[in-house]
């Protein structure tokens, strides 16, 4: 493609510039707006500059690509809902056998969780309790943030639904679902073990030490805490629900912690004081008329403990029951959904198809399960698709394509490994799904001429080195950033991941981890 007139080029640059700006440092201090807002703000450039029109704007967004996205998310809001990533971390804890067995197991269950239900799911749901973990077991939590983050992106490339931008090759390469998992498969799991591996030598003398001397003075998780643990906001318990001796404590504390009277005056503290009994009785007043209803309701349990009573069926029974056949129907039709993915039936309207099953099956209002599907990713998409098209019309993609084409045939190694370079610096640079969407076509129309496999392998090496290519540094992927920002936001046992703590692992996994996965894609 010829480069497109000089105005052209210039407008369309800057679009795409003030796109990849506002994409990878979202709250730029000039122009804070957010990822969503930007990747708007460079598509309605692009129309602004007349460097694409608004019918070629609309043509250029992927409906297959947003309905697969929009299914999927549906059915992980569902999964989440039916305990599915409760008893993945139930798994973390299982006779677990030291810290280095901890760490195997987050990323093993962070791979195939991420592989199933995309690593930024996996992420959002797993970090709080891997924290948790840690902190239970007294360990730092570092080694095993990045255990989750850095195999929750490489997992998350063995199928077209584990992540973004292997949703648009899927969808743009038209390869079955089965024979994506297929290529890729054999190269996720020797990476998954070699990142253990990297992070165990790595971290192995800090992995040993039974207290974490960055963080000595932390409490430690109590095991309760962390088996009780639940994906959902927690909610604060009314002050009668407190027993009286914690309700006594309470109430002393803040009787010491009150401030005496500046004038010596103490018919406040009086007050105060007689306010404070008054309450104490309440407490225990309603303590004990809680106590007697529980007995009382446990007597009730008992009578009606065969499963009847005189009032008939026990409800708590039919309740346990209901949720049991809804839990198992969600994960029927999940794997109903995998089959016919696997099949190599349309994976947009499969991921629809069983997004929609659930709500029915769920027989209640949808909107508070569709209300957790991340809609301002979608219209991120919409506005990057835009952008995209807008900067490929500019001809700049394709110029700089030519200039590496001779040297990145897939043929022989010395090829695959400077497109590999190519794909690994360009995902850093203008992140991973935007490098797909300039890449992808000319990479593969380049192996097509060589032949139709090499075309495969192709889009299978543009999958594997973009998501792979996620671990290098904390601003790789948005799993790393999820996994930072829910770290560093976790009630009291917040950690903050920094940037060097992930780039002095990232750089070597991610070199080590995509080389020997080229020489494993098929």
């Amino acid at each position: 493609m010829a480069m497109a007139s000089t105005v052209k080029v210039v407008l369309g640059s800057i679009a795409f510039a003030i796109f990849w700006v506002l994409a990878v440092f979202p709250a730029v201090p000039f122009l804070p707006i957010g990822r969503t807002a930007g990747s708007l703000l460079g598509a309605i450039l692009m129309v602004i500059f007349l460097v694409i029109t608004p019918d070629q704007a609309y043509a250029a967004i992927d409906l297959p690509i947003l309905g697969l996205l929009f299914g999927t998310m549906v059915v992980s809001v569902y999964l989440e809902r039916a305990d599915m990533f409760k008893y993945l971390g139930k798994l973390l804890s299982w006779k677990s056998m030291g810290a280095k067995d901890l760490l195997c197991r987050i990323c093993l269950i962070s791979a195939i969780s991420s592989a199933l239900f995309t690593n930024d799911t996996s992420c959002v749901v797993l970090t709080e309790f891997v924290l948790k973990i840690a902190r239970q077991h007294n360990l730092p939590p570092h080694p095993f943030l990045l255990a989750l983050a850095t195999s929750a992106n490489i997992g998350s490339s063995a199928t077209p639904i584990g992540n973004p931008q292997n949703l648009v090759i899927a969808v743009q390469s038209k390869i079955t679902f089965g024979d994506f998992v297929i290529g890729i498969l054999p190269a996720m799991l020797v990476g998954v073990a070699l990142n253990a591996v990297i992070l165990l030598c790595m971290y192995w003398k800090l992995l040993s030490i039974q207290k974490d001397e960055e963080d000595a003075a932390m409490e430690v998780v109590p095991e309760d805490d962390v088996v009780s643990h639940r994906f959902s906001p927690a909610t604060l318990s009314h002050l009668t629900s407190l027993n009286s001796q914690e309700g006594s404590s309470m109430l002393e504390s803040m009787t010491i912690r009150s401030p005496p009277n500046v004038n010596g005056n103490t018919a406040n503290v009086d007050t105060l004081r007689n306010r404070v009994s008054a309450s104490e009785n309440e407490i225990h007043k309603a303590s004990s008329e809680e106590i007697e209803s529980a007995r009382g309701s446990n007597a009730s349990k008992e009578v009606s403990n065969d499963g009847f009573s005189q009032g008939g069926d026990n409800p708590d029974v039919k309740e346990r029951w209901k949720i049991i056949l809804w839990k198992t129907c969600v994960y029927l039709v999940t794997i109903g959904m995998l089959i016919s993915l696997l099949m190599g039936l349309n994976m947009s309207w499969t991921a629809i198809t069983a997004a929609l099953a659930l709500v029915v099956l769920d027989f209640k209002d949808a909107r508070p399960s569709l209300e957790k599907v991340s809609y301002s990713l979608l219209i991120f998409f919409c506005g990057m698709f835009i952008t995209v098209e807008g900067f490929n019309k500019t001809g700049i993609p394709s110029t700089l394509w030519e200039l590496v084409e001779p040297y990145a045939q897939i043929d022989h190694i010395v090829g695959k490994v400077v497109l590999a370079a190519v794909i690994l610096v360009l995902s850093n640079v203008a992140s991973n799904v935007p490098t797909v969407l300039l890449l992808g076509a000319r990479v593969a129309a380049s192996a097509a001429a060589i032949s139709s496999a090499d075309e495969k392998e192709a889009w299978l090496i543009l999958a594997w080195v973009s998501t792979v290519a996620g671990n290098l540094s904390l601003l790789g992927s948005a799993a790393n950033l999820i996994v930072c920002e829910q770290a560093r936001r976790a009630p009291i046992l917040g950690y903050n991941l920094s940037f060097w703590n992930h780039l002095k692992f990232g750089v070597p996994s991610t070199l080590i981890v995509t080389a020997i996965g080229l020489a494993l894609i098929r």
